[in-house]
């Protein structure tokens, strides 16, 4: 396949000196050039790769604005921002106060790249665990969570726990890895070479309607999958594999990806609402 050097320069405010241009091909261009993801082709991905913690997050995020209400001046946490790339998004993208809260990068670090930003102003990092979070009850008008939630989101008492921090008629909006269906006992033989342990928290996006609602304390409302959401996370891969950054390095990812042809793996997004009283 021929290959052509991109200068990748689209990033709505000045590209830090240390972010590499990679090379990539034209295929891979035209896979960063989607349709259903407008306002991401606004960002330079040498930027989303160079901070890259999972499958395209800004993608994964404008999948989830696209269900969420467009009132600018939110308050919204965005919980386990990786390094706040997904923060920096809804800032610009929604006019909103964001709270950019991960466990694994450290405030100080995601600071730096809020700043390069020109966001100083909008976004603020925290450093905290999802269970001890220091805001007060009642503070956000939207909690998000994008490729994040599945690490902690399985409790069967998390949602007590983060709805608390809700406004009234708040919005909770997680997009998450998942599966078609139910995985009861071993995956799909064509997927146990590559099967990890910690996969079993991917579920369906009906098994995560049924997880919050059982508790009565939110109203579910919506939970659907990405349409060829596979296919979005297998161009990823292949992206960050070719440039050799991120997760994806080793090429383990997209031979997973590719073995099951979508029929397990997808995204699943799901929404819920604070009942007003």
């Amino acid at each position: 396949m021929q290959q052509k050097r991109q200068s990748m320069t689209k990033l709505p405010y000045p590209k830090p000196a240390d972010v590499p241009t990679y090379t990539l091909t034209e295929e891979m261009q035209s896979w960063l050039n989607n349709p259903s993801f407008p306002r991401t082709a606004n960002y330079d991905p040498a930027w989303v790769l160079e901070n890259d913690m999972g499958p395209h997050v800004l993608w994964m995020t404008e999948w989830a604005l696209q269900a969420l209400p467009s009132t600018p001046g939110l308050r919204i946490l965005d919980l386990g921002c990786g390094r706040a790339v997904s923060s920096i998004f809804l800032a610009r993208e929604c006019d909103a106060q964001v709270w950019a809260t991960d466990l694994w990068i450290p405030a100080d670090d995601n600071q730096k790249r809020i700043d390069a930003a020109g966001l100083g102003g909008q976004v603020t990092p925290v450093h905290a665990e999802a269970h001890t979070l220091p805001f007060e009850e009642g503070f956000f008008d939207v909690i998000i969570s994008i490729d994040a939630y599945q690490y902690f989101g399985t409790d069967d008492l998390y949602l007590g726990n983060i709805s608390k921090f809700l406004k009234p008629g708040g919005i909770l909006a997680i997009v998450v890895p998942s599966v078609t269906s139910e995985v009861l006992g071993e995956p799909p033989k064509a997927l146990q070479p590559y099967w990890e342990w910690d996969f079993c928290c991917f579920h369906s996006a009906d098994w995560w309607r049924r997880h919050w609602a059982k508790t009565g304390l939110m109203d579910v409302l919506s939970a659907d999958v990405l349409k060829d959401g596979w296919l979005r996370w297998l161009e990823w891969t292949r992206i960050g594999d070719h440039a050799g950054v991120g997760p994806y390095a080793n090429g383990n990812e997209a031979e997973l990806i590719e073995a099951d042809q979508g029929e397990l793996l997808c995204f699943s997004r799901v929404l819920a609402r604070k009942p007003a009283d």
